[in-house]
């Protein structure tokens, strides 16, 4: 049975002194609770990881360290780059790769997403790979191809037992920062495809182990019903992953909906 997996992608925020109280409120939190089937990361900006990987593993904290982004190259002249080599000396477990932001920003493709997942799994993480449709591609019912698109691209070449290395994340680009969530129908319907998608490039066996998340304004009040979909493996949490009693609140919720 799939564990589930709370991330929160602190994005562009919190420096690393404001990143000590958060992680030292988020453990004092998180003792509060029993975990059980529910693993819970955090990702914050680079600056920040060896800090956060410091208090984790000095205080044994129930929390995964994850990176928002790494290069597919491993060393050069690629200046502001960070490696998953680099990433995989500070003990991350978790990279986000092709986030939609990465894509719309900074015209991260498929291609590069591909090779940013192999980097990354090669260096023993596992890649989070970040897949969603526009709100244009939506109102033209182009979702579940763009879908089929993305991941069949990202996992192409992969090994068939890579089901421990690989977290896909569907963000919808018209739900991410708006507070408009997809409904819970709506995240189902994407992640069965996904899986669909899975299964018929690496198999049965690793499309039923590979964990699927959403993200798009998740939030305490509608984490249960998201998590409820039987192909939603948890949840890429932003903007509530802020502050720690809105992210141990979703926390709450998916212990409640995975006990």
């Amino acid at each position: 049975m799939r564990t589930a997996l709370i991330a929160g992608n602190w994005k562009l925020n919190k420096d690393h002194l404001e990143a000590i109280h958060l992680i030292g409120d988020l453990g004092l939190r998180l003792s509060n609770l029993d975990l059980g089937r529910v693993e819970v990361a955090v990702h914050p900006p680079f600056t920040d990881l060896r800090t956060v990987q410091s208090l984790v593993e000095g205080d044994k904290l129930p929390i995964s360290l994850g990176a928002q982004h790494c290069s597919h190259h491993h060393h050069g002249a690629f200046t502001g780059e960070v490696s998953a080599p680099m990433l995989a000396k500070l003990q991350t477990r978790y990279v986000l790769v092709g986030h939609s932001e990465r894509r719309a920003m900074f015209a991260m493709d498929d291609q590069v997403v591909h090779q940013t997942a192999k980097a990354v799994i090669t260096e023993g993480m596992v890649a989070v790979v970040c897949v969603g449709e526009t709100e244009a591609e939506r109102e033209q019912g182009q979702t579940l191809a763009v879908l089929e698109r993305q991941v069949r691209s990202a996992i192409a070449g992969l090994p068939d037992n890579v089901a421990d290395d690989l977290v896909v994340a569907y963000e919808p680009l018209w739900a991410i920062g708006t507070g408009t969530a997809a409904t819970a129908a709506d995240a189902q319907d994407a992640c069965s495809a996904i899986r669909r998608v899975i299964e018929s490039t690496l198999g049965t066996a690793t499309a039923g182990s590979v964990r699927l998340l959403y993200g798009g304004s998740a939030s305490s009040a509608n984490a249960f019903e998201l998590l409820s979909g039987p192909d939603v493996d948890g949840l890429l949490v932003g903007g509530a992953s802020l502050e720690a009693q809105s992210f141990c609140d979703i926390i709450a919720e998916a212990i409640r909906c995975y006990r």
